[in-house]
């Protein structure tokens, strides 16, 4: 399961944090007992979703991987591509933002890339609440140096801390750019299956041995280890577990959540918006800082702070 990054900011954060992942922790354990001792019951309730699912959504459901309530058709487009259009003008006003509890941490290794360009890897899984929440920063940040297609909307596990976080998966996705190459992993569904859930995709011998070297010691703390999401920019920097406290999207819609994020005075924009601009600068120290649409200069600053 993800876990919010570790933070050193102060008492009073740490204390928040560490009753997070204190949180977290006590609900993966509780799951997982419910979820093992329940395994006949919550197979047949998969299958039976699995046929109602295939009965009222057809291929939509196999496209978005695990199961959604999100916005559909014009209201889809509408989320999407406030989403991915966020001005620069308000990713500037917001700059480090409020509410970001972790950034993208220097790692060392070879230059990390994919058909001549930078690459930025993701490993994740539509169940977790902690990747659901970096999600939506993330395609903000990707947006000013690219542009995504086939974007779904799917909400983290009902059964686990933060359920049904609102966000979006990298499944079937599709990203272009000139400046870098994004490579998206979502290991599992948002769907229980036995004594966890079911399985999606599954990373490269090469993938997994980035995700082993750098989210481990002496990247991220001993019990943090293996911790979702996973980034890895470039071999440059990585981000291990959430940058940003998942409730802070706690009962908001999808579409809610696309507004606020053009608000730069809303608490969402703050987290959501503060975080993209610190991927923002992690992506641009990679593509030689372009273009100059993205790579501004509040951008530029916050690389001085990685």
């Amino acid at each position: 399961m993800g876990r919010a990054s570790r933070v050193k900011q102060g008492v009073t954060r740490q204390q928040k944090i560490a009753a997070q992942r204190a949180a977290a922790r006590r609900a993966r354990i509780r799951n997982r007992m419910l979820l093992a001792a329940g395994a006949v019951a919550v197979v047949v309730a998969v299958v039976v979703a699995f046929v109602v699912v295939k009965v009222s959504t057809g291929p939509r459901a196999a496209a978005s991987g695990g199961a959604s309530n999100g916005p559909t058709g014009a209201a889809l487009a509408q989320v999407v591509s406030e989403v991915t259009s966020v001005p620069a003008a308000t990713l500037d006003a917001v700059g480090t933002g409020s509410g970001v509890t972790g950034t993208p941490q220097p790692v060392s290794g070879p230059p990390l890339t994919s058909g001549g360009k930078p690459e930025v890897l993701y490993i994740g899984a539509e169940y977790c609440p902690f990747c659901a929440a970096e999600r939506w920063a993330a395609i903000v940040a990707l947006s000013r140096f690219g542009t995504f297609s086939g974007l779904r909307t799917v909400h983290s596990s009902s059964i686990d801390v933060f359920a049904n976080t609102p966000t979006f998966t990298f499944y079937k996705s599709r990203y272009t750019s000139r400046y870098l190459t994004f490579t998206p992993v979502e290991t599992y569904t948002n769907v229980p299956s036995g004594s966890f859930y079911t399985p999606l995709q599954k990373p490269t011998a090469a993938e997994q041995a980035l995700m082993n070297k750098y989210d481990a010691p002496p990247y991220v703390p001993a019990q943090d280890l293996g911790s979702i999401p996973f980034y890895d920019f470039g071999n440059r920097y990585m981000i291990s577990g959430a940058s940003f406290a998942p409730q802070l999207l706690d009962g908001k819609s999808w579409s809610q959540i696309a507004s606020a994020l053009n608000n730069p005075a809303s608490p969402i924009a703050q987290a959501v918006d503060g975080t993209a601009n610190y991927l923002t600068a992690a992506i641009c120290t990679l593509t030689g800082n372009q273009p100059a649409g993205a790579c501004t200069p509040v951008v530029t600053a916050l690389e001085k702070k990685l």
